[in-house]
């Protein structure tokens, strides 16, 4: 049982991390697929002889896409939709999901793996820059473009979670049809600002996209290209999560909020049962009532 526990974990968080590179390869030759599908651009073609990572391999179909840029695009979706089939709930997660809830859940643990990436190469230049005097040209960049999709990419997880801040002095004394008008009124709002942001902004997102404008630093990441369109695609899927989870909790049972909430039981409980097995007792809050009556 061990060993099936450490297997399904390991499948959590590698297959994010696959996602992440694999999908990475596809975002950075970007412009192969453009010139590939869309019409001829002079200068995109020469942007992107100067940023292909393996120039050396021969295009496929005659283009400018290899045959590994075409492998990470069919793999993309594989890996996706591998990755939401076997994400599991983790403690403090939000208990009620439904088969809808798992793409959201699976972007959540990309989300944590691009933290890991981002620290990984904030420390990589750390390193470099105090310690060898050899600074990168573009840890900086790539700092700022993963933190943007980390942004991004957490907010839809949040929604999920149901974990946004939220005031409920006047929330809880509702009635229960109150409550659920007031869940419908938000939920409306949040769809009609998804769809006014995506009728106001797909122009520009596509028109950036189609050029792959970058940031215009030595490095030259395509941040507005990429995130500017990472941002309609997000608002879309919050204001789908925000209607699945007025569907999803209609029907269930009214919740009374209280600064016992901040209390995970599960995560004391866990507490408890290490401190037990450590020969602490089985109480983690003894050692301080203790200790508070001793200095009374």
């Amino acid at each position: 049982m061990d060993h099936a526990k450490q297997r399904v974990a390991t499948i959590e968080w590698t297959v994010p991390l696959a996602f992440a590179i694999v999908f990475g390869w596809v975002v950075w030759h970007g412009p192969a697929y453009i010139l590939d599908f869309g019409p001829e651009n002079g200068q995109l073609s020469a942007q992107f002889l100067r940023t292909d990572v393996a120039p050396g391999l021969p295009p496929l179909f005659g283009g400018f896409g290899d045959i590994v840029d075409y492998l990470a695009l069919i793999l993309s979706p594989v890996i996706f939709a591998f990755g939401v089939a076997t994400v599991r709930r983790a403690q403090m997660e939000f208990a009620d999901w439904t088969p809808l809830d798992r793409a959201s859940v699976f972007i959540g643990r990309v989300s944590m793996m691009l933290v890991v990436l981002l620290s990984s190469v904030m420390i990589y230049e750390v390193v470099l820059r105090y310690v060898f005097e050899r600074p990168t040209i573009w840890a900086n960049e790539l700092s700022l473009w993963l933190a943007g999709f980390v942004f991004l990419l957490s907010g839809l997880y949040a929604m999920q979670q149901r974990s946004h801040i939220r005031i409920f002095l006047l929330y809880d004394a509702a009635p229960r049809w109150l409550r659920r008008t007031f869940d419908t009124i938000s939920t409306v709002l949040i769809v009609v600002f998804a769809l006014s942001l995506i009728y106001g902004g797909y122009g520009e997102a596509i028109a950036k996209f189609m050029r792959w404008e970058t940031f215009g630093t030595a490095f030259d990441p395509p941040i507005p290209a990429t995130l500017k369109f990472t941002v309609l695609f997000i608002v879309a899927m919050v204001a789908i999560q925000a209607v699945i989870n007025l569907v999803s909790d209609w029907n269930l049972e009214p919740v009374t909020h209280s600064a016992a909430d901040d209390v995970d039981a599960e995560e004391l409980e866990m507490i408890r049962a290490r401190a037990a097995e450590a020969g602490l007792g089985g109480d983690p809050a003894a050692p301080s009532a203790a200790k508070a009556g001793k200095e009374s």
